[in-house]
């Protein structure tokens, strides 16, 4: 009987998912759900076609934020992040890392009121309240150092 354990003891594989499966867990936000991925580039030139190919979703019109220094796009759940300037956060992500995934997004029903509870237990904010964001909706970034290094997005659709 193969019990997907290579070395036999009969024990789940280290690899296994089923521990970790959010029914297992109690959530740190109610109605958390993930909202997109961002990856972030020099140009949507190379990454749109691609992304509609294997999608069959159409790039939206690159939207320009300027208080973070961006444009965005989305092909899907995927959201593409291009700088405005050879200066800012994104800009200087790219220079270290190259262009690739840059953060992932939880949709939360008030960001407010998420980025209260996750710092209530600990978790850091690199910002003091939610910011405007793409499409109108109010955004929270988690501070990488206290997420193991990964940059988490707290989005709050808006209702247009």
């Amino acid at each position: 009987m193969n019990t997907g354990d290579p070395g036999g003891s009969g024990a789940a594989h280290p690899d296994s998912r089923e521990a970790d499966s959010p029914a297992h867990h109690q959530p740190l936000l109610d109605g958390a759900e993930l909202d997109h991925a961002a990856i972030a580039v020099r140009s949507f030139d190379e990454m749109v076609p691609l992304l509609e190919q294997l999608s069959g979703a159409r790039a939206t019109r690159p939207e320009r934020v300027e208080r973070q220094g961006v444009e965005v796009c989305f092909v899907g759940n995927v959201e593409l992040i291009r700088p405005l300037s050879e200066v800012g956060s994104v800009a200087r992500f790219i220079d270290r890392r190259g262009p690739g995934l840059h953060h992932i997004a939880y949709r939360v029903p008030d960001a407010g009121h998420a980025m209260e509870t996750l710092a209530a237990r600990g978790y850091s904010f690199t910002s003091e309240g939610p910011m405007a964001g793409a499409g109108g909706h109010r955004i929270a970034f988690m501070h990488p150092r206290s997420t193991g290094g990964v940059l988490v997005e707290l989005v709050e659709r808006s209702e247009k």
